[in-house]
């Protein structure tokens, strides 16, 4: 049942007991500024940990034990990612090129490409070191990427590059989001 139409006579003396009106201009909202990025305590430390991990690890000894095609995923990450990673079914928003580094410039190159990737929330990155053909160490820079990325907590899954991606001399790496 609808409410009844008020009187005419109720309609003025409504507007007389309440008296003039004006209209309250409704300020605009004030936009607030992104929260930081937190840069955690343990983050840090786990990076550190990764750095000495991979100190104690020969790479001459893990160049040549390793196979030509680089994949990994951890197990949080479905079997079937890994595959679309490495048929290049992922966007890639960045590269890095590390051919003609010295290794000790190619890690650090990575440290701070990899940190910069996921500050910006890249999810896929390429890396680009080559198959090591003229290296008399064989594969150094593919084997300092594999090494550097097993052990750093932000990377979710590499695989090496399809053919039109760079194959064997190029790795995609999937990286945890922000």
């Amino acid at each position: 049942m609808a409410a009844p139409e008020p009187e005419p006579d109720d309609a003025a003396l409504f507007r007389e007991a309440i008296g003039p009106v004006r209209v309250i201009e409704a300020e605009a909202p004030a936009v607030e500024a992104p929260k930081p990025q937190p840069n955690t305590r343990r983050h840090d430390e786990d990076e550190a940990e990764a750095l000495r991990e991979t100190m104690r690890q020969p790479l001459d000894a893990l160049a040549y034990a390793m196979g030509e095609v680089l994949e990994f995923r951890r197990d949080e990450v479905p079997p079937h990612t890994l595959k679309r990673l490495k048929r290049g079914e992922f966007a890639v928003q960045d590269e890095l090129d590390l051919h003609r580094m010295r290794v000790d410039e190619a890690e650090s190159a990575l440290r701070v490409f990899l940190g910069e990737a996921r500050r910006a929330q890249f999810p896929c990155v390429r890396l680009v070191h080559g198959k090591g053909l003229r290296s008399e160490a064989g594969p150094v820079l593919k084997a300092l990427v594999d090494r550097v990325l097993r052990h750093r907590g932000d990377v979710l899954a590499f695989a090496s590059a399809p053919a039109a991606q760079g194959g064997t001399g190029a790795t995609l790496v999937l990286l945890r989001g922000a």
